[in-house]
């Protein structure tokens, strides 16, 4: 794997952790529940991301 491909990857591990974390946040001030389940959904969706991207290292 090129350097460039590394920065890409740490890039895209950093974008998904942020995308994560904003979820979250957004779960935890949401009192409409199907709201606060879509939020859960994308940060399941990210955390499944963050794994395929952390693999290729």
């Amino acid at each position: 794997m090129t350097p460039k491909e590394l920065l890409y990857i740490e890039d895209a591990l950093g974008h998904t952790k942020f995308l994560m974390t904003q979820c979250s946040l957004a779960a935890n001030q949401l009192t409409d529940p199907q709201l606060k389940r879509q939020a859960q959904q994308l940060i399941n969706e990210n955390q499944k991301l963050f794994t395929k991207f952390f693999n290729l290292v």
